[in-house]
């Protein structure tokens, strides 16, 4: 073979090779950019979108009309917002959720914050490996929002407005439960949190006064976080990560010592393994002041029962993770001092800008 052939076909293979990171558009539509804070655009990478659901400008906005449309609940008085409240970064405020007919959930509703790098494995087990699958639950759940697909779908392909948009951004006015839960999805994927007073702090290099704070509050968040990171003392940076690992969150399942015999199975639901039971997935630590109460069923209403609890309530199990070193002595002994330090460092992960982002609110 020539090398002129031999150079054609080495392009042509290069460029197909190239073309497979290029993933389409519908036409008529405008390619969303991602805003990344820049702690987040430091250590993390683009947000890494599925190749038949590419997020849009038109797609964001058509998913937030339906993130807030209560028409998505049976009786029209439910949304994904009402247990998912931007002022609360996209949390509840109970210890668990109820649905329309007044039936309690069993866990706390979990805020909705960066999960575009948390898709292998979201909710508090890990049941659903994508955005667009935890979307699809909520709809006909028999204690959320109970209402079947075909219902939902009569009331959406009936609005004067929402056919259009479908057609637009999906090729197609005949509305279904995939599409809708995609355009969710892609307004979900949006909702990125990384401006805190500790991100500030760290980006500057720990410059003095760079967080926005008082320098006597900026020093306590600082002994704070040396506090988490020290093994002999917080040791909570196993599960939650430090300052290179903006998410806040190791994404993996624990069992965090909460009762000696655990009611609910947590992992252990979805992989059927003994060993994973009373397991759950690690939650971040970002805006911890708008997410309350905490654990996986609400049990603490503050972050200082929090702290008392791994300071002084541990509860050694069958499978208490092996994180938890000092469950033999009920915690890791935290004095006043320093679990004022600790929760001081907590504060500083707050992203006030989040919770009041314009693009984030209800659009009806």
């Amino acid at each position: 073979m020539s090398k002129k052939y031999l150079f054609i076909l080495f392009t042509v293979v290069f460029f197909i090779s190239c073309r497979k990171d290029i993933k389409p558009i519908p036409k008529g539509t405008t390619p969303y950019t991602f805003e990344y804070p820049d702690m987040i655009g430091k250590y993390l990478p683009p947000i890494d979108e599925p190749n038949d659901n590419v997020t849009t400008e038109e797609g964001v906005e058509l998913g937030r009309l339906l993130f807030f449309d209560k028409r998505l609940s049976a009786d029209n008085t439910q949304s994904c917002a009402s247990c998912h409240m931007p002022e609360h970064s996209f949390s509840d405020t109970g210890a668990v959720s109820y649905g329309i007919d007044g039936i309690a959930g069993t866990r706390n509703a979990m805020p909705i914050i960066n999960v575009g790098w948390m898709e292998d494995g979201l909710f508090w087990d890990g049941r659903s490996a994508s955005v667009e699958g935890q979307a699809l639950e909520p709809v006909p759940n028999p204690i959320e929002m109970h209402q079947s697909w075909p219902n939902t779908l009569s009331k959406l392909q009936a609005d004067p407005l929402y056919p259009s948009k479908f057609e637009q951004i999906f090729g197609s006015s005949e509305i279904d439960s995939i599409m809708v839960v995609k355009a969710i999805a892609q307004f979900e994927r949006t909702l990125i949190s990384g401006n805190s007073p500790f991100d500030k702090f760290v980006y500057s290099n720990f410059a003095t006064g760079s967080s926005g704070w008082a320098l006597d509050k900026e020093q306590l968040a600082y002994q704070g976080f040396a506090i988490f990171m020290d093994e002999t003392k917080g040791d909570c940076f196993h599960c939650h990560g430090d300052q290179f690992n903006p998410l806040w969150t190791d994404n993996i399942y624990h069992n965090n010592g909460l009762d000696a015999n655990p009611l609910d199975p947590g992992l252990a639901a979805v992989t059927g393994n003994s060993t994973d039971h009373g397991k759950f997935k690690t939650p971040t630590l970002r805006n911890l002041l708008f997410t309350g109460p905490y654990m996986h069923d609400g049990r603490f209403t503050t972050l200082s029962q929090v702290v008392q609890h791994y300071s002084f309530g541990l509860q050694n199990s069958a499978t208490i993770d092996p994180l938890m070193k000092s469950v033999n002595d009920g915690g890791v002994q935290l004095d006043p001092q320093e679990q004022t330090a600790l929760l001081w460092f907590l504060y500083s992960l707050t992203d006030s800008s989040f919770v009041t982002n314009p693009n984030f609110q209800d659009p009806w």
